[in-house]
């Protein structure tokens, strides 16, 4: 049976399609959110529900436990927490040795400077939300700040002792660019 006619008015814009004729949009949109690529939004909705349900269900265990939460973070710890996950992030998400666990979800496209590397995430649909947010040093941040700061509540000693070690981490970091552009500069 033939497919019914098209009302009157413009055509429709074609959806970008993959070479073997798939859709390049995914999740339940009609191409509109970015016609020009792939966005695996129900991939995202799935992590973000993962990440309110592990948080929202840390906060029920956390009242079921009769612990309470800290009235408030003091300044230097959340330096401490914040320098953490700035460098954690960037060490799953761009640290060679950390290749292992993006491998599944992207693939390399280069190698940038003080061990480095800049991944592309592959796949769809949920796979490639993964690769998403491995890439993505901003993406991942917002995970690991989540883990760190549940950790911090139940936790506050041994969670500043390893965010102090991260921190110590992004410092050496910091110093090894400067000296790098000191020894550049001197050395012309």
């Amino acid at each position: 049976m033939p497919p019914p006619p098209r009302p009157p008015g413009p055509t429709p814009p074609e959806h970008p399609r993959h070479p073997d004729g798939r859709p390049r949009t995914t999740g339940r949109h009609d191409g509109a959110y970015a016609p020009d690529r792939e966005v695996p939004l129900g991939g995202y909705a799935a992590l973000t529900t993962g990440f309110a349900t592990g948080v929202g269900l840390f906060a029920l265990g956390l009242r079921k436990s009769g612990r309470r939460l800290p009235e408030r973070v003091p300044p230097w710890d959340l330096l401490v927490l914040g320098t953490a996950v700035y460098k954690a992030s960037r060490l799953v998400s761009k640290s060679k040795v950390a290749g292992f666990v993006r491998a599944p979800f992207t693939r390399r496209t280069a190698d940038l400077s003080a061990g480095e590397v800049m991944d592309e995430p592959q796949g769809h649909g949920p796979r490639r939300a993964v690769g998403d947010l491995l890439a993505c040093p901003f993406c991942l941040s917002v995970w690991i700040s989540g883990a760190l700061v549940c950790s911090y509540a139940v936790a506050p000693r041994p969670t500043r002792l390893v965010a102090s070690g991260l921190t110590a981490v992004a410092l050496s970091d910091w110093l090894q660019y400067a000296w790098t552009f000191t020894q550049d500069r001197v050395e012309g």
